[in-house]
């Protein structure tokens, strides 16, 4: 227990100071947005940090790693090309604007430190994970878990590239993103992100003692599905695009599911065709 707390609190003292140098660099250059590449990166540091300084078993200590670092440089990777070039987020965009000569300073506690805090917290489940020393063998709790992160990361790479695709073609602008994984839920990058975090805590929990390290899966979904996720990003849609509207009504908000079908619809090829099946 000694070791876990040591591990875990050296390991919030870095990531804090490395969100305290990301406001450092976002005051230069005027722009917060740079938060959200070192959202995947934080992660990153603290399973490498937990890495060389716990005593777990090895395999399931680099099995954790590598999940944790495929994720987090992905994501952040992406999310730097994607905000490469363009303003400040519209909604720290707001918060600048409420706060006014104040920003600089309440940018510091409620962007950067408070991420800095949510991502240790969510951490604390693979933290946990590569400290404990027992079992010294992969179980059937690790291969499962590893084959739902490996559908949780599908979700969200095809995702965010299907989305990506659709927005640099020039005749989609303005338009609804409905296809590929888009037409089976609204939300298929946070979906598989979320699933990712669950096979994660599916492969913490073959070490024992490990079930409070349910608060990890949980609090990401929470957080996607209330917070920073789908509440918030469909708020900012439906301002600016009326017709996701009728998206909201056809498609799953979260869970994958066949679309519903528009009122008089015909279900068979004929009917969009004009000619008999």
């Amino acid at each position: 227990m000694d070791q876990t707390i040591h591990i875990v609190v050296i390991n919030l003292a870095a990531v804090s100071l490395m969100m305290i140098l990301g406001w450092a660099v976002s005051l230069v250059r005027q722009n917060v947005t740079v938060v959200d590449t070192l959202w995947g990166v934080g992660f990153v540091l603290i399973a490498w940090m937990t890495f060389v300084m716990s005593d777990g078993y090895v395999s399931r200590k680099l099995l954790l790693a590598l999940l944790v670092t495929i994720w987090g440089l992905r994501l952040s990777i992406y999310l730097t090309l994607r905000n490469h070039g363009k303003a400040e987020d519209p909604r720290y965009g707001a918060w600048r604007k409420r706060h006014g000569e104040k920003f600089w300073w309440v940018s510091l506690f409620n962007v950067f430190l408070i991420q800095a805090l949510f991502m240790w917290v969510i951490a604390l489940a693979f933290q946990y994970g590569m400290i404990v020393p027992i079992p010294t063998e992969l179980t059937w709790l690790d291969g499962i878990g590893l084959a739902m992160w490996i559908t949780g990361f599908m979700f969200e790479a095809i995702g965010d590239w299907q989305l990506a695709r659709f927005k640099s073609q020039a005749g989609n602008r303005g338009k609804v993103m409905d296809r590929g994984l888009w037409a089976y839920t609204r939300h298929p990058n946070y979906f598989g992100e979320a699933l990712m975090w669950w096979g994660i805590s599916l492969i913490v929990l073959s070490t024992p003692g490990s079930y409070w390290t349910l608060i990890s899966p949980i609090l990401i979904t929470v957080v996607l599905l209330k917070m920073t996720g789908v509440a918030l990003t469909e708020k900012t849609i439906l301002e600016t695009r009326p017709a996701y509207r009728d998206y909201i009504q056809r498609t799953s908000t979260f869970f994958p599911w066949p679309p519903k079908r528009r009122k008089n619809e015909c279900p068979y090829e004929s009917c969009r065709t004009g000619h008999p099946a």
